[in-house]
């Protein structure tokens, strides 16, 4: 007794276009979650590479960005310490002038002595 053995094409063409359709939408979702149209070279590999690349620039820069960033926090601290020393040597200024006033008194010159004795330690 002969056996036959029937195809069914278009059941085969609707699985075949069922697979193609589901790995199309694979990739839409992969590329819709992550935000970028290239996830793997397998995508696009020149796409990737020049991401890839371009991705570690803009880290540099970032980095650099912080550094000056840095910079100008260390520059204003500097700048600050220095208004706290210039604000001491004036105030020693104003205490050596009127200490040499001639009107003030043993213990008023004292006085002036040791608070400019404070300010320059």
């Amino acid at each position: 007794m002969p056996q036959t053995i029937n195809t069914n094409i278009a059941s085969l063409n609707a699985q075949r276009s069922l697979n193609m359709s589901q790995s199309s939408l694979a990739t839409s979702m992969q590329r819709l979650s992550s935000g970028l149209r290239v996830n793997s070279a397998k995508d696009d590999a020149a796409g990737l590479a020049i991401a890839e690349r371009m991705n570690a620039q803009v880290r540099g820069m970032n980095a650099a960005v912080r550094n000056a960033n840095d910079g100008i926090s260390m520059a204003q601290t500097s700048e600050g310490s220095l208004g706290k020393v210039a604000d001491a040597l004036q105030r020693m200024r104003e205490l050596a002038v009127q200490s040499a006033n001639a009107t003030n008194s043993g213990s008023d010159k004292d006085s002036l002595d040791k608070e400019f004795g404070e300010l320059a330690k």
